[in-house]
């Protein structure tokens, strides 16, 4: 995925009634007449089933397009989502949120609730009275930290919120099994310091993001 570099972007999201699995299958067959249309006026569209955004270098363009897709849509018998199409400038801060990434001046990161969702699947797999050894939790945990990060590795900036409250999580199962309660004590970071899960094997946002060839993070 690569950063829009035009002036102006149009973000537009077609809503359908249809839900399930099946859905995505039915977007790319009612909306690739639209790819074509699009492509045969020269205007720039990046589309994963029912998202999709229309690049222009000017505001003109972008409310042209706007124009075009919405009597597309109409002729189609079907609907732009009200609150997800609008005109933005990604030289200005707002920017907008794609296939779970946030784009705002020339960068990108995972959106909110891409993060918000990796720590739930992380919360259910660090509860304080976990049954299981601490190999077999980070074992568990670096499955979804690594499918996580393949996703996001493209974005800029680096993961250390995200890798300290991983072993926030962990210190607090270690601070259950050693009697001392449930609120973070000052002495974790020196009984449990971040070398331990490191020698643990723990998966490190951080370092798997330093690690990267430099073209991946244009």
């Amino acid at each position: 995925m690569r950063t829009p570099s035009s002036d102006g972007t149009l973000k537009l999201k077609v809503t359908f009634c249809v839900r399930g699995v099946i859905s995505p299958l039915l977007a790319n067959l009612y909306l690739d007449p639209l790819d074509h249309a699009m492509a045969a006026a020269g205007v720039e569209m990046v589309r994963y089933a029912d998202d999709f955004v229309v690049l222009c270098r000017t505001a003109e363009a972008a409310q042209q397009a706007l124009t075009t897709v919405q009597r597309w849509t109409q002729a189609a018998g079907l609907h732009l989502h009200p609150q997800k199409t609008r005109v933005v400038d990604v030289q200005q801060r707002g920017g907008f949120d794609f296939l779970g990434y946030h784009f705002e001046r020339d960068h990108r990161w995972p959106r909110q609730k891409s993060r918000v969702k990796l720590k739930d699947a992380v919360r259910a797999k660090t509860r304080r009275h976990h049954g299981h050894s601490l190999a077999v939790i980070i074992a568990n945990v670096n499955r979804t930290l690594r499918g996580w990060f393949e996703y996001f590795k493209h974005s800029h900036g680096t993961f250390k919120s995200e890798d300290a409250w991983v072993r926030m999580r962990l210190r607090a199962i270690l601070r259950c099994r050693c009697g001392d309660g449930h609120h973070p004590d000052w002495r974790d970071h020196r009984r449990w310091p971040n070398a331990f899960f490191t020698a643990q094997g723990l998966f490190s946002f951080t370092q798997a993001h330093a690690t990267l060839r430099p073209s991946c993070h244009r």
